[in-house]
């Protein structure tokens, strides 16, 4: 709750405000029986037709308040519910992007997706039912009973009977109900994550001819939610049982007293239909009281789901000793990336994944890395992205320790291409515009140009071609020399290519590397491959095998000096050559 609270504080003379109309409304509503009563009573009884009238007026007057006051309550309530739940939504994403990628990994995507829209959505909705349906319960029930036991004591302690029966019938259903809600959460993740797998995966499914499996893992899934689902729903229709039977055994005996107690003179014919109005008033927002109470469960668990995400304190954080202009000083220097007895473990793992490495990126050369799937290559390029923190050892950048440096000054000064090339919805440009927001389209079709990806100005559209998400629309290498492009937009210290040209064929992995040499010749490169061919011209190449180098050099001197490399070699070039 402290969550919400938080979330509501900018919110306060919103809420405020809001919780005036619903008083307002709720007056409004409660006059509305005593004034009749008394018309009835008074006016009807002595014949005084402007007395008839004049409560009429009142009447109307106080209908008016109660539905103004409706509308109005309903409006603020839908207004503040959905700032807060935007709040939530932007403050989940807001604290995923600090996330490291084993903090990501805590969650996984299926359950940050259900954070962000199903369970804000929970979190909307209950807010709004609880602002309209559960606050007014309390001063409703009193005041009711209040007024009720004013026109005659005994038809107002009945009432409070009735009331406590049906409030302890509620306390029950939402004990039981309260567990149930917290499961379902957790199963709306799995089937998040088990859907989103299916569509993803659809063309392997078909391929192995595994629609039939995945057909019952999704039968599993959601028949595991719909039998939790069928159980609240039955606790709900019992609920709603009682409740209606309530009502009604509730009128029957207030009709019945309240002739006696008219028949007595204890009491006028006209107050038994007050009294009955207050009755079935005060009876009907506890029912719906109820049933807003049994999601509010849910709603808690999602709260403290959010809360989970928002309150994680990050992995990676910006160190102590971060200064302004990331080792302005040292820009000049050789060194741009260095590796000092860099070692790395991941949280969960029992030994290193990557073993006290040791060697420099430098300005104006390439240094490649090169090694099987699984030796690390792809986390040496997070770590100096600090996706990843070093667990021994050091990284520095221009001289500085990576984690003394702020990491959106450190991360401004590396231009990266991820190892799955990622395009997203938009244009070519928008797409471009991600490495400078300021770019014109001299310097878009320069970069384009550059990564061998001319095929864009054959697009009808050229620049403003539509991007499907992920860019599906494009081919493998479009997609990478795409992201080369858009790479290659920004000025940078250091260019990274995280196993970027594995779809391209060896004309244009040639022509691309050789039109990268003047656009970072001021800069250091870092390319990670599995194919030799696209890094025999490296300065340097680090040869990696389980997490340690394995041999350093050139291509010649590794081919004369590291087997490892030389396996590599054999397995892909003609003779070894």
């Amino acid at each position: 709750m402290k969550l919400l609270f938080r979330f509501m504080k900018p919110y306060r003379a919103l809420v405020a405000v809001t919780l005036l109309v619903l008083f307002i409304d709720n007056v409004g509503t409660l006059l509305v029986p005593t004034m009749l009563a008394d018309m009835i009573n008074t006016g009807i009884g002595t014949g005084d037709f402007d007395y008839i009238v004049r409560g009429g007026l009142a009447m109307l007057g106080a209908s008016l308040l109660a539905s103004g006051g409706a509308m109005t309550g309903a409006y603020l309530a839908a207004k503040l519910a959905s700032n807060v739940a935007r709040d939530i939504r932007n403050a989940v994403y807001d604290a995923s992007l600090q996330f490291s990628s084993s903090d990501f990994e805590r969650f996984g995507t299926g359950s940050m997706i259900t954070r962000t829209l199903n369970d804000a959505n929970v979190i909307q909705q209950s807010i709004i039912a609880t602002i309209q349906l559960v606050l007014p319960v309390p001063f409703l029930s009193v005041a009711g009973i209040v007024m009720a036991c004013m026109i005659d004591y005994q038809m107002g302690i009945l009432l409070a009977v009735v009331v406590a029966i049906v409030l302890a019938i509620a306390v029950v259903t939402v004990a039981k109900a309260a567990p149930i809600f917290m499961s379902l959460q957790k199963l709306i993740d799995r089937m998040n994550v088990v859907l989103r797998e299916s569509i993803v995966g659809a063309r392997v499914i078909r391929a192995f001819n595994k629609e039939r499996h995945a057909e019952r893992r999704l039968d599993e899934v959601f028949t595991s939610y719909a039998d939790r689902a069928i159980k609240v729903n039955l606790l709900f229709a019992g609920l709603d049982c009682s409740a209606f039977f309530f009502m009604n055994i509730a009128e029957v005996a207030l009709l019945w007293l309240g002739g006696n107690r008219v028949g007595a003179h204890a009491m006028q014919i006209a107050s038994v239909t007050a009294v009955l109005e207050y009755a079935m008033l005060i009876l009907f927002f506890v029912m719906m009281a109820q049933i807003v109470a049994l999601t509010l469960p849910r709603a808690k668990a999602c709260l403290d789901r959010a809360a989970a995400v928002i309150d994680l304190e990050p992995e990676i954080v910006d160190g102590a000793g971060e200064r302004a202009g990331a080792a302005e000083a040292d820009r000049a220097s050789e060194d741009v990336a260095v590796f000092d007895h860099a070692s790395f473990r991941f949280d969960d793992a029992d030994e290193d994944t990557l073993h006290d490495l040791s060697f420099a990126c430098k300005r104006g050369q390439t240094t490649a890395i090169i090694g099987s799937t699984g030796s690390g290559k792809s986390t040496i390029a997070k770590m100096l992205l600090r996706l990843h923190d070093v667990t021994g050892g050091a990284v520095r950048f221009c001289g500085a320790d990576v984690r003394d440096l702020p990491q959106h000054e450190l991360r401004g000064a590396i231009s990266y291409v991820p190892q799955k090339a990622w395009l997203f919805s938009g244009t070519v440009a928008s797409n471009l515009r991600y490495g400078n927001e300021d770019a014109d389209e001299d310097a878009m079709r320069h970069a384009l140009t550059v990564a061998q990806s001319e095929f864009v100005f054959d697009l009808p559209q050229g620049l403003e071609s539509p991007v499907a998400q992920g860019g599906a629309n494009f081919s493998g290498g479009q997609r990478q020399r795409l992201s080369i492009a858009r790479a290659l937009m920004k000025r940078a210290d250091l260019y990274i290519f995280d196993d970027s040209f594995s779809a391209l064929d060896f004309k244009t992995d040639a022509a691309l590397r050789r039109a990268l040499v003047p656009e970072t010749s001021d800069a250091a490169v870092l390319i990670i491959a599995q194919r030799i061919s696209t890094i025999l011209h490296a300065d340097q190449i680090i040869v990696l095998k389980d997490g340690h180098i394995e041999g350093k050099g050139t291509h010649e001197e590794l081919m004369e000096t590291c087997a490892v490399y030389q396996d590599i070699a054999r397995s892909q070039m003609k003779g070894g050559e």
